[in-house]
């Protein structure tokens, strides 16, 4: 079971000072299982905003050993139904959720997050959390 990692997994393992917890090591074995899987977007997140270059350069770096998973036309597709079903349920969410939430779908793949929205979009569109 390979597990698309979204951004608030990284951020904890990555960006802090002294990562530790059951999510950093969740994400720790999965990586040495080689079951993990990136995406451009989720790149850009956790390079984004961090103001000081050494800093941006350290992760860069560290992201570096990860590829990016193709995203294709048929999940940026599946990723504005995704968005448009759950609207239609009242539920919000950015459009970079819902486009992990397609490859996830349309790759077989579980969704590893702490980020809560994604439970309320499991109860709308077909999803795996990790």
């Amino acid at each position: 079971m390979k597990v698309l990692v979204d951004t608030s997994v990284w951020s904890l393992a990555l960006r802090r000072k002294n990562p530790r917890g059951k999510t950093t090591q969740k994400l720790t074995d999965l990586i040495l299982s080689s079951l993990v899987v990136m995406i451009g977007p989720v790149r850009q997140e956790l390079l984004s905003g961090i103001s000081h270059e050494d800093t941006f350069f350290n992760l860069k770096s560290k992201l570096e050993h990860f590829d990016d998973f193709t995203i294709t036309t048929r999940d940026y597709e599946t990723a504005a139904q995704f968005h448009n079903t759950c609207r239609k349920h009242g539920v919000q969410g950015s459009h970079i959720d819902f486009l992990i939430c397609a490859v996830a779908h349309n790759n077989d793949l579980v969704i590893f997050t702490t980020d809560y929205d994604f439970e309320n979009y499991a109860q709308y569109v077909p999803i795996r959390i990790f």
